[in-house]
């Protein structure tokens, strides 16, 4: 019906000249409502209850009473109670007295009653009168005998049958009541099921459905002005951007814009935040989903729920579809085969992830983007071409990326003259877009509790201290333990002094913070992209200072090393085993890389002698470092006393005391490279 029709057909009846037209009624808010004919819109007070229901009610209720009625009539005790007396020699003895009228046997049990009222047990005065007793005949008793005496007595025996037959109406029940009431029970949920949504099923029928999260265009407020520190990754989707504002516009020229586009990259470098700034200047319907979300214990219920996804993204073109973690479901099949032969729900799902990005028109704009931390164990499926033909690589940003992601995170955030967020920059190498906002977060809400107008410098060097080393701890230690924690920090920040390719030492502390009794910051002054074999040997080095300190001064070791022991060995297996630093071994990778395993890209299996000659190379390279520190601590022992002197006063150094307190020149800053503005500056990429 238009609107003209109605119009019309709404004013017809205003040629008829009637009465006043009566008032409408009021809703409880005291609107004035005007119900449709049927009586729809017709408030709540004026609505009487529809008949069905009342007439329900009654019909529960007259149920309930009789239901009620029956119960207290069988369970309703009779006049006279029957008491239980013993068979010999009290029931004989009444009967061969004369005292027993009638009996009625089931089986061995007698119900009888006595011509008189009688008491038991004779000598209770409580006990009521009766005329109606029970008894139970022992098996080994003779019948004939009993039977005798009863005839003798001329006393009326009824008998009942131990196995009567059941009513056809019982059977029915008892055959079928357990069935009938499984479909009662199924037709009860379905009912409810149907009352709460999802088509026929409800809940049931949601079970398929995606779970994909969808944001509205209108409402996606991220953009690439909210982003910085990724200027490569930006630049590489700019042109999905376009293709989704204007997709005919590369159907001109033949083109086919690719609807696959691969993140990847170290968790919290920014790769949801891109895909929603896309989504944000592309102005398209964006559907967010994890891929475990498409896993469940029924296989197909996520290829079911991939259909429903695409399906809806289609309808909502132009449309992202986000699926973050796709290793969840996009792992390499190669070597997974199952026990019973048959595909599994997670290969399943990903096969339907497949069919469905093949089914894509050229001209449709529909762009699927995958987040992941590791694209090397991905299914080769996936990453052919018409499927993720794109691959983005989402970096670490560097020093001039993380100054503009401090920039936006601190736009909202009042900061004093002091802070230098280009110092902040430097000394958070390998921080990503996660972390610096965390780092901005942290300081804000050191300086509320400090009760700063606003957040100073040191509220950042602060923040910065407890992510990286820990909150302090508030605990006691003896003298014996804080002068041996001294000796440790001493020895890591000596060795790190004294070694030219160690990372300069910005901080050294005995204060307990986190699981460590004390702490040793060390940071390099600018980015490192790679690491020559002196650096890496310098890295040891500094780890086995703390121990190689207790041992020169002590002469004993204790467990307090035990994270240094750790970390060195790392560095020492993957130096012979995988960056090919070993004259014995020659450059090879012997050894899988983090997270990859025989049968991923990495490495191959190594024979058990191969194995032995790299625990042999470790060991040998470890036990040179460790003598070379030790000779070093120990022609420096003057400045190792010095250094463990002065962080015993103070408790905690910074560069400049630690090195003057060492003896040592202080290391010139490294030259920072040119700080170019950039196209824009954004939001921080965090994920």
């Amino acid at each position: 019906m238009t609107d003209s029709q109605q119009t019309s057909e709404t004013s017809a009846p205003k040629a008829e000249k009637a009465g006043p037209p009566a008032p409408m009624p009021r809703d409880r808010g005291g609107w004035r409502v005007a119900p449709a004919p049927d009586g729809r819109g017709m408030p709540d007070e004026h609505k009487p209850p529809p008949p069905h229901r009342l007439r329900g009610f009654w019909l529960f209720f007259v149920a309930l009473l009789a239901l009620n009625w029956i119960f207290v009539l069988a369970f309703q005790p009779s006049a006279q109670p029957r008491v239980k007396v013993p068979f010999s020699p009290y029931f004989l003895n009444q009967l061969e007295a004369g005292q027993v009228l009638s009996i009625s046997s089931k089986s061995d049990t007698i119900n009888g009653t006595f011509k008189a009222n009688v008491r038991y047990p004779p000598n209770d005065k409580n006990a009521t009168p009766t005329t109606l007793f029970a008894t139970q005949v022992p098996s080994f008793w003779n019948s004939n005998d009993l039977t005798t005496l009863l005839q003798n007595q001329k006393v009326e025996v009824n008998a009942q049958n131990p196995n009567p037959g059941t009513s056809l109406l019982a059977e029915l029940l008892l055959g079928f009541g357990p069935t009938l009431l499984l479909f009662a029970a199924i037709y009860f949920i379905a009912r409810r099921a149907m009352t709460a949504g999802g088509g026929g099923l409800g809940g049931l029928g949601q079970f398929g459905r995606s779970q994909a999260r969808r944001a509205d265009p209108e409402k996606i407020r991220v953009t690439f002005d909210d982003v910085a520190g990724i200027d490569e990754a930006k630049a590489e989707l700019t042109e999905i951007v376009d293709f989704l504002r204007t997709p005919e516009r590369y159907a001109r020229l033949g083109g086919r814009m690719p609807h696959g586009v691969l993140l990847y990259g170290p968790p919290g470098t920014g790769k949801t935040l891109l895909a929603r700034a896309v989504a944000g200047e592309a102005h398209a319907a964006f559907f967010s989903i994890a891929a475990s979300e498409f896993i469940e214990a029924i296989v197909g219920v996520g290829a079911a729920r991939v259909r429903d996804l695409f399906a809806k993204a289609k309808e909502a073109a132009p449309a992202i579809i986000f699926i973050d973690e796709l290793d969840a479901i996009g792992r390499s099949r190669q070597g997974s085969i199952s026990v019973t032969g048959a595909n599994d729900e997670r290969e399943q799902t990903l096969d339907q992830v497949l069919t469905e990005m093949d089914g894509f028109e050229p001209a449709e704009a529909v762009v699927v983007l995958g987040a992941t931390n590791r694209p090397e164990i991905l299914d080769a499926a996936l990453l052919r071409p018409g499927r993720f033909d794109r691959r983005v690589a989402v970096q670490p940003p560097d020093r001039a990326g993380r100054i503009k992601i401090l920039q936006v995170h601190t736009r909202s955030i009042p900061l004093a003259d002091d802070v230098d967020l280009a110092q902040i920059a430097s000394s958070t190498p390998g921080m990503v877009g996660a972390d610096l906002a965390n780092l901005c977060n942290e300081a804000a809400l050191l300086a509320t509790r400090l009760e700063h107008d606003k957040v100073q410098m040191a509220d950042f060097t602060d923040a910065l201290e407890r992510i990286l080393l820990g909150a302090p701890r508030g605990i006691l230690l003896s003298r014996e333990d804080r002068e041996r924690t001294a000796y440790h920090e001493s020895g890591h920040a000596l060795v790190g002094m004294l070694t030219a390719a160690a990372d300069p030492v910005r901080k050294v502390s005995i204060i307990p913070r986190g699981m460590a009794l004390g702490v040793t910051l060390s940071t390099p002054d600018a980015d490192r992209v790679s690491y020559s074999r002196e650096e890496l040997e310098a890295k040891i080095k500094v780890s086995l200072g703390g121990r190689t300190a207790e041992e020169v001064v002590y002469g004993k070791i204790t467990t307090g090393a035990e994270s240094d022991l750790q970390q060195l060995t790392q560095i020492a297996r993957q130096m012979v085993g995988r960056w090919g630093m070993s004259e014995k071994l020659g450059p090879l990778t012997l050894l899988p890389s983090d997270g990859a395993g025989p049968l991923l890209p990495g490495a191959s299996e190594t024979s058990p002698q191969t194995q032995w000659l790299i625990d042999q190379e470790v060991q040998r390279l470890v036990e040179d470092l460790h003598a070379e520190v030790t000779e070093l601590l120990r022609s420096h022992r003057a400045q190792l006393e010095s250094l463990t002197r002065a962080l015993l006063a103070a408790e905690t150094l910074d560069a400049p005391a630690a090195y003057a307190a060492a003896g040592v020149a202080l290391p010139p800053p490294a030259a920072q490279p040119e700080l170019r503005p950039g196209p824009e500056v954004g939001a921080a990429a965090t994920r």
